[in-house]
Order: C-alpha cells, then sequence, then structure tokens
C-alpha cells in the first residue's frame, strides 16, 4: 500500500498538478477536486478540460518567470 502512495505522489507531482493546487488554496484534497472536475466535464461535455489545460499554462509560467527572477547561484 505505501507503494502505490509513492506512485500516486511521483505522479501528481510529475503532471500539471492543477487539482492539487487548487485543492490546497481550498483546503480540500486533490483527489475530490479531481473528481468534481471529471464529474463537470461529464455533465458540461468537456469544457472544464479547456479550463484545465490553460490553469496548467499559466502556472507554468509563472514557474518559469519566478525562475528567471530570481536565479540561482549556478545560473548566474
Amino acid at each position: 500500500m505505501n507503494e502505490i502512495k509513492k506512485i500516486r505522489y511521483e505522479v501528481e507531482t510529475q503532471l500539471f498538478g492543477v487539482c492539487s493546487k487548487i485543492g490546497h488554496h481550498l483546503n480540500f484534497s486533490a483527489s475530490s477536486v479531481r473528481r468534481y472536475f471529471i464529474y463537470a466535464s461529464f455533465f458540461t461535455f468537456g469544457s472544464p478540460i479547456i479550463i484545465y489545460l490553460a490553469a496548467a499554462f499559466w502556472m507554468d509560467i509563472r514557474s518559469h518567470l519566478r525562475r528567471h527572477r530570481s536565479p540561482s547561484f549556478w545560473e548566474i
């Protein structure tokens, strides 16, 4: 069981992490946010997928901007 949690953690951190970030800010578990996202996608014929991809893109851009604003010692 511990290996399953480890694999799940690795997958969630390596993927976009949108649901875990939303869950962290709203004080929900990432799995419940992900479940509601899936339900909303079925009921609205996939339109939340566009919102998910936009949020993933925005999070990726923000991480790149933060990295370039304060470079580490090795990047100087």
